[in-house]
């Protein structure tokens, strides 16, 4: 079984605004994989600021996915902005909006990577993989009905210095025309709705839902991704033997406790929800 890892996290962006915690969650997560799932130096390839640009993310992924067999165990990890745009297809409007991710290099004119982008690559795998993606980013609904710069309640209390930040992208005024008014009759594209083969191999952990934002956060001494913490703190708390649904669970529950609303989601299916953790499902044997 090969193992390979794909870790990205943004604090330094070319022209927005910046944020603090994403390198610590590569380093965070990168530590699990180590020391919890036995990956090697060589199975890991990490990007953090100017050097995850838009081209050298997905040339990454490439990689990630290469040769891929069935029984190998991928994971793909994202710490920076995100944000949400409506779907198009040249100048025709389509009825969906395209969840996205922001690079280093991001800008409005398309140097940003889809929900589209990411199936396009991920649908390559043969069955049998298990992928496991953890997006510590916002794909604010919300937050494209109304464009505003105040303090979601997510980002937890605002009296304890440092203040968290949204890990939020807002478009401009001329992307949110696009939509506007129009926002209850778009579909919510989701990363594997497009999968093809054995979904029950794809997982998809998000640092919130759709209609929230992630924090940025000022944890434990320093700046982290509040969703990415709290997954590597209670993977080292249970020796990594607590099942997907029991860790989502504890998660949301240590998230609550230090006040932040935002709220992780686990896409997968019940049998691997059972499953513990950064593993895949066991398979019965025939009879």
């Amino acid at each position: 079984m090969a193992r390979k890892a794909v870790l990205v996290g943004i604090n330094d962006y070319r022209g927005i605004n910046d944020l603090s915690g994403c390198v610590n969650d590569v380093t965070n997560m990168r530590d699990i994989l180590r020391n919890y799932l036995g990956f090697t130096n060589n199975q890991i390839r990490v990007l953090t600021d100017s050097r995850a640009t838009k081209a050298n993310i997905l040339a990454r992924l490439t990689w990630l996915v290469k040769n891929a067999k069935s029984g190998d165990f991928l994971v793909f990890h994202y710490s920076g902005h995100g944000s949400q745009i409506r779907d198009r297809d040249g100048d025709e409007l389509e009825d969906g909006m395209d969840e996205l991710i922001c690079p280093h290099d991001f800008d409005w004119n398309g140097t940003y990577i889809t929900d589209d982008d990411l199936n396009a690559i991920f649908t390559q795998l043969p069955k049998g993989v298990l992928l496991e993606v953890f997006l510590d980013s916002c794909h604010s609904g919300t937050g494209l009905r109304d464009v505003e710069f105040g303090r979601p309640a997510e980002l937890g209390p605002a009296t304890v210095p440092p203040p968290s930040r949204p890990r939020y992208m807002p478009p401009p005024i001329d992307i949110v025309c696009r939509h506007e008014g129009e926002e209850d009759q778009l579909q919510k594209v989701k990363l594997f709705d497009k999968a093809r083969g054995d979904l029950v191999h794809h997982i998809l952990w998000a640092g919130c839902r759709s209609d929230q934002t992630s924090a940025d956060a000022f944890i434990d001494g320093k700046y982290n991704g509040a969703f990415t913490y709290y997954f590597c703190y209670h993977m080292r708390r249970s020796n990594g033997t607590l099942s997907r649904a029991d860790l989502l669970t504890r998660i949301r529950s240590s998230l609550n406790h230090g006040g932040y609303s935002q709220i992780p989601q686990l896409e997968t299916e019940a049998t691997v929800r059972a499953t513990r953790a950064l593993s895949a499902p066991e398979r019965k044997g025939k009879k």
